[in-house]
């Protein structure tokens, strides 16, 4: 009985560290676009990274994610993180941005990991702005 215990105590705690761990990451990876820093967001990041979103965006590589997504870091102010929810090696992250100009940008993103960095992204948002830099108006 004691190893029965003692079995479901380190399960939890593995548990516990690898979605303690997942948050921080996910903390880190948008911590470096609040910071402006390149390197913070690319060391979050696993070997074949892929990025997607509804912005006709569709697995891209981490070099074609650079080019196309770091430039909006420039309209970063804030990011604050209402809910992160992990389950095993996947999160959901619900995240506000608010813009240099005080906009408000709201995404949910859905995470997978490797080896305790992130694997992929999908990136969901809704109507308004929808990302940093957008310059279309919301239909």
């Amino acid at each position: 009985m004691k190893h029965i215990m003692l079995s479901f105590i380190f399960c939890h705690l593995f548990v516990y560290a690898q979605s303690q761990s997942a948050e921080k990451t996910i903390k880190a990876y948008l911590g470096g676009y609040e910071k402006k820093d390149w390197n913070m967001v690319e060391s979050q990041l696993a070997d074949g990274f892929t990025f997607t979103s509804p912005a006709g965006d569709d697995h891209l590589t981490l070099t074609q994610y650079k080019e196309k997504c770091w430039g909006t870091s420039k309209f970063v102010k804030t990011v604050e993180f209402p809910k992160i929810v992990v389950e095993g090696n996947t999160a959901f992250a619900i995240y506000n941005i608010t813009t240099t100009d005080n906009k408000l940008v709201h995404n949910v993103e859905y995470y997978t990991f490797s080896n305790g960095k992130i694997k992929s992204i999908e990136c969901f948002f809704g109507t308004g702005i929808s990302f940093p830099g957008n310059t279309e108006k919301a239909k």
